[in-house]
């Protein structure tokens, strides 16, 4: 006996073993009426790297499904009104053993070089993910049978309650790469010129300048009717919020502190606060060696409690952004919600004290995303108030992650994550033993990660996942600053600018239901 895969399944991911009628509703396609016209350019915080136009190389956080949203699709993704909306998947079925996933795929797709989408390409994809969540994936997946060029059927070694969230939201490994294309040019030819099935096309990248890329005119879904996208890579903020304001871009990402509120005066300009699944926090990768100060609890406490996240979030983000006190989003689901964050520099003095450094101690580098690396410098003054001396050094984000994810950073990390996913997805990566961005991990914590991984009765891994949650809170792995609210800029050209349709994402999406005004 099978049952079908529903959207309120996928969106509330109840026990599947008890699920009845669970059918994966299509979304109907809306084509555009006449051709794309007009051009956006978007302002982008950070320099892009190639690695992000590979879906198999997603590692665990946000940015690159900024640039996957364009030129690529995906079997399920998050869309508007649904986290994990049908889309190359028509239709699906779970078995009643929750051992295997039957999937029929939408036909008539195409990629941009015109190759038909197959089931090939699908198996071809999940078996080429090597991503953040690859060992995840590989270590649960038996195999992948194909039955013709539209079905097929992902087959599980075990029942396994977080499959679609990996497949779907935590990882590349669903996101469809076409096979025969990528044999004929191999890795590396097809990040210098990626071929995908998404509403727009790559035509040209220029390292540190810009992307271009044009709408594919054949997308299922509906037909862009924006003609080109331009993504120009303007590191320095107060350089992007001039070209928005002199309309060299219509929209700019990432604006804030002082250059915000100038934003929110400019007339004619709109800001965009919007909420995104990416908490910020400083991290120990030290905290596990015997012969390290963070080594010690109470010094990793005393970093929390130096931290004024109350001035942080006003001074850097206008009060948007949300202190939750914890390295999982707030709207994650299994969710918990740790004591309210406390700033309190007199007992984070006495706890260093406590830990035989009364007149403070150097603390070696703080890294950080060069993009964030604002965010540091405040917290850099509050550690220094309290004795703890660091130095910054801010990396590029692709090179920052990559020494992140290889585990080459020492000292403090200043992290970040708005990955797609739930908690038990962000535990895998950032907490359990083996995870990309796990330096250690502690026995008790990692046994209950093992525990609620196979436990497919909702409520009881609910229960498990709030004691993970909590033990990490306990041993102060982490110093959590902020729940991110991304500020971005929008411009008088705008219609849609596609902010907020896809809760918890920072950027801009779906591309195909941007509009330029007077061009919808």
């Amino acid at each position: 006996m099978r049952t079908s895969l529903s959207q309120s399944a996928l969106t509330t991911r109840r026990d599947l073993m008890g699920l009845a009628a669970l059918g994966l509703i299509a979304s109907a396609a809306k084509p555009a009426a006449g051709a794309p016209d007009g051009e956006l350019r978007v302002g982008v915080h950070v320099s892009l790297a190639p690695t992000w136009f590979d879906p198999a190389e997603t590692p665990g956080i946000i940015t690159p499904f900024m640039l996957l949203y364009a030129m690529h699709d995906a079997v399920l993704k998050a869309m508007p009104d649904d986290p994990m909306a049908p889309c190359l998947a028509e239709s699906g079925t779970m078995s009643a053993d929750g051992l295997s996933y039957a999937l029929s795929l939408r036909k008539g797709v195409k990629f941009h070089n015109g190759d038909p989408l197959t089931a090939e390409d699908v198996k071809f994809s999940l078996e080429r993910y090597r991503g953040a969540a690859s060992k995840s994936l590989k270590d649960r997946v038996a195999r992948v049978d194909i039955h013709d060029p539209h079905r097929l059927t992902i087959r599980l070694k075990e029942p396994w309650p977080d499959f679609l969230t990996f497949y779907a939201g935590a990882s590349g490994a669903g996101w469809i790469v076409p096979k025969k294309y990528l044999e004929q040019v191999g890795d590396e030819g097809f990040k210098k010129a990626p071929v995908g099935a998404g509403p727009y096309k790559f035509v040209s990248f220029t390292p540190g300048v810009e992307l271009v890329c044009e709408a594919f005119e054949e997308y299922w879904r509906k037909k862009p009717t924006i003609k080109r996208l331009v993504f120009k890579v303007i590191p320095d903020e107060a350089t992007r919020l001039a070209a928005l304001q002199r309309s060299e871009v219509d929209i700019a990402y990432s604006i804030r502190g002082e250059l915000a509120d100038e934003l929110q005066r400019t007339p004619g300009l709109t800001i965009n606060p919007a909420l995104s699944s990416a908490p910020f926090w400083l991290y120990f990768p030290d905290q596990w060696d015997p012969q390290s100060p963070w080594h010690d609890r109470r010094l990793r406490q005393a970093v929390s409690l130096a931290l004024d996240l109350k001035t942080i979030n006003e001074a850097l983000t206008l009060g948007h952004s949300r202190a939750t006190g914890s390295i999982f989003p707030v709207n994650f689901e299994f969710y918990w919600q740790p004591p309210t964050p406390v700033y309190d520099p007199a007992s984070a003095r006495k706890l260093l004290a406590e830990a035989g450094h009364a007149r403070g101690f150097d603390a070696g580098d703080y890294y950080c995303d060069t993009s964030y690396a604002n965010i540091g410098e405040v917290a850099l003054n509050n550690l220094r108030e309290v004795g703890i001396r660091v130095r910054l050094r801010p990396l590029e984000r692709a090179a920052f992650f990559k020494a992140y994810s290889e585990k080459k950073l020492k000292n403090i990390v200043q992290g970040a994550s708005g990955a797609f996913g739930n908690c038990a997805t962000r535990a895998e990566a950032f907490v359990a033993k083996g995870g990309t961005y796990a330096y250690g991990s502690y026995p008790d914590i990692d046994a209950l990660f093992a525990e609620q991984a196979v436990q497919m009765d909702r409520a009881r891994r609910e229960a498990i996942l709030h004691r993970l949650q909590q033990a990490v809170h306990d041993k102060a792995m982490y110093a959590p600053i902020f729940q991110l609210a991304f500020i971005s800029g929008v411009g008088p050209r705008v219609g849609q600018s596609g902010f907020g349709l896809i809760k918890g994402f920072a950027y801009t999406a779906p591309y195909e239901d941007m509009t330029l005004k007077g061009k919808a």
